[in-house]
């Protein structure tokens, strides 16, 4: 049984749940998920854990992310992509390039952005995609995000901006926002994740390239201090008892010959216990 992590290449016109699917029917689990959902029409970087390796989930940089995106003005959509029906059209002023310029450099640093009606995020339960689809209004709330560049280029309608955000931002609503920022509407046809983190989307294959060898067990995925246990230590840490560690960090990864064990936190000075079981 494969336990680890795949860095996929999601392709255009599938979920990123479908890409669970696939790999768990093909190794025959239901332990499956991944970080960071991409919206169907959107490609690149696609992290996802199967079977012992969810558990290392929880612990992988998905802070930063890098987004490549096109951006059509002049006509915005009910999802603010293309897979939406266009409910404005506006005309399109002159805009150069040092115009643009302008407008992506106002967007960086913190702001709040309200993320848009057709996403996965639920409010009282229910995903906001489910309560738009039946026509239902429902108060979203502004998040904070921070934007830490903003880089690009115009061509008639069009506009290619590649994006380096934090994690939670919507690049569908950055587009309307760029859009109405130059004095218009627009919708992304094309979006990109790039890299998440320290993971660049250079290192990840198709999923029907995928092959076993291809699975991580996410060492050197996770941003934690790691921890080299002698054969007593591993004993210890597999039972569950508390350990003793000299170190400033808060947790730690505890590993043996190559194999993770378990994630522990500090109690108190150098006493930790167990978090996460990870064997």
């Amino acid at each position: 049984m494969l336990d680890g992590i795949f860095l996929i290449d999601k392709e255009a016109g599938m979920t990123s749940r479908k890409v669970d699917n696939i790999l768990g029917k093909r190794y025959g689990t239901h332990a499956v998920g991944h970080l960071g959902t991409l919206d169907p029409f959107a490609t690149g970087l696609l992290v996802v854990a199967i079977n012992k390796g969810t558990k290392l989930l929880q612990y992988l940089n998905d802070g930063d992310k890098t987004y490549e995106a096109t951006l059509i003005l002049g006509e915005k959509t009910s999802t603010g992509d293309l897979e939406g029906e266009i409910i404005e059209k506006k005309e399109i002023p002159d805009i150069s390039q040092a115009k643009l310029s302008e407008v992506l450099q106002s967007f960086l640093g913190k702001s709040l952005q309200i993320p848009p009606k057709f996403s996965a995020i639920k409010v009282n339960g229910v995903p906001l995609y489910k309560s738009a689809r039946q026509g239902k209004e429902v108060e979203v709330k502004p998040r904070e995000i921070t934007i830490y560049s903003l880089v690009g280029t115009i061509e008639g309608n069009t506009v290619h901006f590649t994006a380096k955000v934090s994690k939670g931002t919507y690049i569908r609503t950055l587009g309307e926002d760029i859009a109405r920022k130059l004095g218009t509407v627009g919708h992304l046809t094309a979006l990109r994740r790039t890299s998440i983190g320290d993971l660049s989307v250079e290192d990840a294959k198709k999923i029907d390239d995928i092959k076993d060898d291809d699975i991580t067990n996410g060492m050197t995925l996770i941003d934690l201090q790691k921890i080299e246990l002698n054969d007593q230590e591993e004993w210890k840490a597999k039972n569950g008892q508390t350990l003793f560690f000299k170190t400033k960090n808060d947790k730690v990864l505890l590993v043996k010959n190559d194999n993770l064990i378990a994630v522990y936190k500090r109690k108190n000075e150098n006493t930790f216990v167990p978090e996460r079981g990870l064997f």
